[in-house]
């Protein structure tokens, strides 16, 4: 039977593919905390304080917000990840804001313990690094995707890449969340909305966006969704079952690089 300590990591792919001896070094520093949507993780220009491991269907957004209101998201961060001090030595000024954008279950960590964690372990600082990576992609790949891309297949992309973390075709959004997170205004985006639930591609109810169509959507969605979906996967070992959902994280062994391979997509 599972103890106590396990249980903890069973909500977070992260936390979840550590050996046991990683969990070890976690497990006594670990906080269990619930957060409601729009709760601020962390804000720009603050020190960074704690890691903090979202679980189950909650969900983070690093958004960066300007001077005259708007704002825009740079990163979408779920159960397959962790918000702050990931790669740096924590107490630095944050660049971002980290909203909480799908209330739950959190994970937190404060940062001088995690970074004694990787300190001592090998394998924590490879898994770490490899997310980082990944983290960047995602960033990078997104300021590309706002400057090049059509609103229609960003905010395709970005409920796509919502429901890859949530593994639900029920996204519970809403349009003022949406409009925040794509830096247009919401009467614009209803228009969109409009085209794309006219196309057969998603219905939009009371505070909730359901994908009717996940093959149509990705296929009318720029290619950004799928270029850093393929980069958890080789980067990470990002596991994905046959409707798209992220279920599983496996990074190579970097002690066996003849043995690497591509992940395969779940069939289950």
């Amino acid at each position: 039977m599972p103890s106590a300590a396990d249980a903890l990591f069973q909500g977070n792919l992260l936390l979840k593919t550590l050996k046991a001896e990683d969990r070890a070094l976690l497990a006594p520093h670990l906080e269990w905390s619930t957060h409601q949507r729009g709760e601020i993780l962390f804000a720009a220009g603050s020190e960074v304080t704690a890691i903090a491991f979202p679980c189950g269907q909650t969900v983070a957004t690093l958004i960066i917000a300007m001077r005259d209101g708007r704002s825009a998201e740079t990163a979408t961060i779920g159960r397959e990840g962790a918000v702050g001090g990931v790669v740096s030595h924590g107490y630095l000024p944050a660049s971002t804001h980290a909203v909480v954008q799908i209330g739950g279950p959190v994970l937190r960590m404060e940062a001088g313990r995690f970074q004694e964690a990787k300190r001592r372990s090998e394998s924590l600082r490879n898994l770490f690094t490899r997310y980082g990576d990944c983290l960047l992609a995602q960033v990078l790949q997104s300021v590309a995707c706002n400057a090049l891309h059509p609103i229609e297949a960003r905010c395709l992309r970005w409920l796509l890449t919502l429901q890859d973390r949530i593994a639900s075709e029920i996204l519970p959004v809403t349009q003022e969340l949406l409009a925040a997170m794509l830096g247009v205004q919401r009467t614009y985006l209803t228009r969109i909305l409009r085209t794309l639930q006219q196309q057969g591609l998603i219905e939009v109810g009371r505070g909730r966006i359901t994908v009717r169509d996940r093959a149509k959507a990705e296929a009318a969605a720029c290619e950004c969704h799928g270029v850093v979906r393929h980069h958890y996967e080789t980067v990470l070992g990002a596991g994905y079952d046959r409707l798209g959902h992220l279920v599983r994280v496996e990074p190579p062994d970097e002690t066996a690089p003849a043995e690497r391979s591509t992940p395969q997509r779940e069939t289950a």
